[in-house]
């Protein structure tokens, strides 16, 4: 990055960061001028994302322990404006002539490596230091940064980020900041827990003179109370809410009558309870989805004859469902622990999470070996950048398939595309089965494969 020949090669990370703002065409020297939103969208966005709540615990986790040293705390939305920039006037002025200012978009793709845009995409706590920013303008300085989500969700809310001198920057501020991510998330469980506790007391009362089963959720799905039904944390709700329809169709439950309630919903079953398959009924021309247009947010969709719905995946959940779509014949839970973990004797974590994932895909998720429905059109709709594919994936065979997607050797399940990721092939092109070496045999052995 410096040009010199004697450099040590990067980390991984800002390796792949680099190597794609080349191919983007970010100058080094420049960059390009950062998007600024006015101070009204500022204050709207502080407003909109819950951030504020946080805002006490995060200045007194950071600015407390680290008033000797000069930083600028710096908290971000999850896609990247600075909505807080606060430290001494001295810093901020010189920040402020690199354009890292409230209301400024710190993402790569403008500013280059830096530590709030790397925390964004991997989703973990990052530190960038001096010449690992892209830009030369950037390496008099070190910063640190560590995601918040939220935790009914899992979305991405934003970042906390720590920035100064990168002479003076102290190693244990990147636990600092990861720990005061950690505190802000616990802050925002505990605002959650409480709002469910009062939706409860509304909910049982009501529950109580229902002569059938059901049981009351907050927005995000979580249970305040149910009654006749066997306990679930959590409803899979639709990504894009329940909207204004009287019965909808839900992942575990099939067909129900859904009721707006205080800032819940009152949800009845149909049908006599749960379904144990969940959408068994809807495998027979079906049609899944896995949208990673978006990098920080995976989302699955099913299309069936009694009902749709989508949900927003977690990581590891992302990584399960693309390996499965792209080798349709199969996995065996060791194949899967060796393309996930490199190493096939992880098979109890890989059959904890599938088991997590028919929670909600039931019926569509099919085993010895794992896989798939045969009868559902499978697609995936890719990011525009390969190495936007589920960035925040360490995982042998996700980084396989970056590379092979950049060299033009593999093309993901498309619409219309079932059971084969090339047209007239059941597996991966040749050159891509050689790269995904982790996953071990041809899919086809692979159907022998026996499931514990």
């Amino acid at each position: 990055m410096s040009g010199d020949p004697g450099a040590p090669e990067p980390r991984p990370e800002i390796g792949d960061s680099w190597e794609r703002l080349r191919r983007l065409g970010l100058d080094p020297e420049r960059g390009r001028n950062a998007y600024r939103l006015s101070l009204a969208e500022v204050e709207h966005r502080r407003r909109e994302t819950h951030l504020s709540e946080i805002l006490p615990v995060l200045r007194s986790t950071l600015l407390l322990p680290t008033s000797g040293i000069p930083l600028i705390l710096a908290i971000s939305d999850g896609e990247g404006h600075v909505l807080w920039h606060e430290g001494e006037r001295p810093l901020l002025r010189i920040a402020d002539g690199i354009g890292f200012e409230t209301g400024a978009r710190w993402v790569e793709d403008e500013v280059g490596t830096n530590g709030i845009g790397m925390a964004l995409r991997v989703r973990r706590p990052m530190q960038v230091h001096s010449a690992e920013h892209y830009l030369r303008s950037h390496h008099d300085w070190t910063c640190v940064a560590a995601p918040i989500h939220d935790p009914r969700t899992g979305q991405l809310l934003g970042a906390v980020n720590l920035s100064g001198p990168a002479r003076t920057m102290a190693p244990y501020l990147l636990p600092l900041a990861a720990t005061a991510a950690r505190l802000a998330e616990a802050e925002l469980k505990a605002r959650q827990l409480e709002a469910l506790h009062q939706l409860r007391t509304v909910a049982i009362p009501l529950l109580a003179r229902v002569d059938q089963p059901a049981m009351v959720v907050d927005g995000a799905g979580w249970t305040a109370a149910a009654i006749g039904l066997p306990p679930v944390p959590r409803l899979r709700l639709p990504a894009e809410g329940l909207g204004s329809s009287p019965r909808l169709w839900l992942p575990t439950i099939g067909e129900c009558a859904v009721e707006p309630l205080a800032d819940g919903w009152l949800i009845r079953p149909l049908r006599g309870g749960t379904d144990p398959d969940g959408l068994a009924e809807q495998t027979e021309g079906a049609t899944i989805t896995l949208d990673l247009r978006r990098s920080t947010r995976p989302e699955l969709a099913v299309r069936g004859a009694v009902g749709s719905w989508s949900h927003a995946l977690s990581p590891r959940h992302a990584e399960l469902v693309l390996l499965l779509a792209v080798h349709r014949d199969g996995l065996s839970a060791a194949q899967l622990a060796e393309a996930l973990f490199g190493d096939r004797a992880r098979t109890v974590t890989v059959r904890a999470e599938i088991s997590r994932l028919r929670r909600y895909l039931g019926g569509l998720l099919d085993h010895r070996p794992y896989r798939l429905s045969r009868s559902a059109e499978v697609s995936v709709l890719p990011p525009g950048d390969p190495y936007d594919l589920l960035p925040t994936s360490s995982a042998p065979a996700v980084r396989e398939l970056r590379a092979d997607l950049l060299r033009g050797v593999l093309r993901l399940p498309g619409a219309g595309c079932v059971g084969s990721c090339l047209p007239g092939e059941s597996q991966p092109s040749a050159s891509s089965a050689a790269s995904w070496s982790s996953v071990g045999p041809a899919a086809a052995s692979s159907a022998a494969e026996t499931q514990a």
